[in-house]
């Protein structure tokens, strides 16, 4: 593909644009792992060059909860928060249709690329516009957009409802797809690329440490009892047995990243983004440092050698918009749609406060005693979200007393291990609760989409499913701190100390283009950023 790289941008009307913008989630990522692995990154790699030819947000937080994936790459593209976007997690329990909702389900539509239902998916959910979806209106639908991650949500939500296409993973195949939301049928390059097979490739080739295993100082030793092990005991990591066999194991690996980022410059390639006179948008998610850090932990060999090979990634990634869309042509923002905990165990080894909550435990043990004390069979029918939902139909039927049980509950709850705070979200602004909190509470509710009874878990505590690995979700600075990077066209190098929030990338990208903010976003500019 040849792009004039004589213009400093785009003149629409003399509206000067970048070509292209491509924003970057990395999933689970803490803000500190820009500085923790600093002097470890490639001076040529992708950290680097945002922080020092770029500006950095030092102290971007998320303003609401529950800090899990769906929410945060809706928050990032949207300006707004879930108690108007309506994603309140990557699941929920709906009041209304009485069951458990997947943020991005939609029955309506069907799986373009695989035989499988993995592509029953669009952004019917997402009740507002995202910063992609205001570029498409503001340009007349002549602006391409394109959205892409091994996570359906990754990809879907960011892209929003106008988008050209958004492509994410089947591991039932190992291979990139879609849906008839956007499409009937693939292009023909992106089958072309799964005809590539990489991901095999990947499995033939291995995870070997990048560096000797005594330089990885700023991680524990490696073969911990509190990590899971998916491939083997430690490095290195033969994943020749999933050939051709089990395609999910890629995800958990750094290839997972150099999968997506070679789909990513296919995808600007093919689709020929940034090469005519209306700015395109790529949203990429990098999803692998999620499932490497539930996985192995953030302190963990595994995590530490898996952000040294995105650093390289992302430096490969920015040569290639350098040579292909052009110097100074191109704006990129790096953010994180949350971060993550320590595993408590690592904690406690470290003489730090930490533990494991069994939620799903708890909770049957209390239906039980519930169904014994009022004969209602699974008064909680989710406990999604750190908040548990109760059967009100049955609850109804039964005539039973909601306060008197609500309190019941409360009570119950109040005494399990790890659990810091109960109450039910009715009072939830007149209960006692640090201001901060009680805001990103509020910004995360949604009624019909949230619960009746709010947890909140002592700090350092999770939300466990098993005795390894571990998770995110909760208000503390671990899970709420991002980085948040800005490079390329119309951005000043620099950074800021003062506190900015999720919310505010999207208008800040609005007022970049010049373009109106999504319909929901109550974000405001990051006018340091801005030339």
């Amino acid at each position: 593909m040849i792009l004039s790289l004589s213009s400093p941008a785009i003149s629409q009307q003399n509206i000067q644009r970048p070509k292209l913008v491509v924003g970057i989630v990395v999933d689970q990522m803490r803000w500190d792992y820009l500085y923790r692995f600093y002097d470890r990154y490639d001076k040529d790699g992708g950290f680097k060059r945002m922080l020092n030819n770029g500006y950095s947000c030092e102290n971007t937080l998320i303003p609401y909860t529950p800090t899990v994936t769906a929410c945060g790459h809706s928050t990032i593209y949207t300006g707004s928060v879930p108690g108007i976007t309506g994603i309140t997690g990557n699941a929920w329990w709906d009041k209304e249709q009485m069951r458990t909702v997947y943020c991005t389900e939609d029955n309506s539509v069907s799986t373009v690329g695989s035989p499988s239902s993995a592509g029953q998916m669009s952004p019917a959910n997402l009740l507002t516009t995202t910063i992609c979806d205001e570029l498409r209106l503001a340009t007349n639908f002549q602006s391409k957009v394109i959205g892409i991650s091994i996570k359906d949500r990754g990809g879907i939500l960011p892209a929003g409802h106008s988008a050209n296409a958004a492509y994410w993973y089947d591991p039932s195949i190992g291979k990139w797809i879609t849906s008839s939301y956007y499409m009937r049928t693939l292009p023909t390059w992106v089958s072309t690329f799964n005809n590539l097979n990489l991901v095999d490739k990947y499995f033939k080739e291995g995870w070997e440490l990048l560096y000797p295993a005594n330089t990885y100082i700023q991680s524990t030793t490696d073969d911990k009892p509190y990590e899971s092990k998916p491939f083997g005991a430690k490095f290195p990591y033969d994943l020749k047995k999933f050939i051709g066999k089990d395609f999910s194991k890629i995800s958990a690996t750094p290839m997972g990243n150099s999968f997506t980022a070679e789909f990513a410059k296919a995808a600007i390639l093919n689709e020929q983004l940034g090469s005519d006179n209306n700015t395109d948008f790529l949203a990429v998610s990098f999803s692998s440092p999620d499932y490497i850090g539930h996985t192995f932990g953030p302190n963990s060999v595994e995590s530490e050698d898996g952000f040294l090979r995105l650093d390289k990634e992302l430096g490969s990634f920015l040569n290639f918009l350098d040579k292909n869309i052009g110097k100074e042509q191109y704006t990129v923002f790096l953010s994180a749609d949350h971060g993550v905990a320590h595993t408590p165990e690592f904690m406690e080894e470290n003489k730090l406060a930490a533990g494991r909550v069994f939620m799903n435990d708890i909770v049957r043990q209390l239906n039980t005693s519930l169904e014994e004390k009022y004969k209602i069979k699974k008064i909680i029918v989710s406990n999604h979200n750190y908040q548990l939902h109760l059967n009100h139909p049955a609850i109804d039927s039964a005539k039973v007393d909601l306060k008197e049980l609500t309190n019941w509950i409360v009570k119950y709850m109040s005494g399990q291990p790890g659990i810091v705070n109960v109450f039910a979200l009715a009072d939830l602004n007149t209960v006692p609760l640090n201001n901060t909190i009680r805001t990103m509470l509020n910004n995360g509710y949604y009624p019909t989409r949230s619960g009746d009874i709010q947890l909140i878990l002592k700090p350092n505590y999770i939300d466990a499913y098993s005795n390894t690995g571990t998770t995110h979700g909760l208000w503390n600075p671990y899970d709420t701190h991002i980085p948040l990077l800005w490079y390329g066209w119309g951005i000043k190098e620099g950074k800021t100390n003062r506190e900015t929030y999720m919310t505010d990338i999207a208008p800040t990208i609005a007022a970049l283009l010049k373009i109106q903010m999504p319909n929901g976003n109550v974000g405001q500019v990051i006018t340091e950023v801005l030339k």
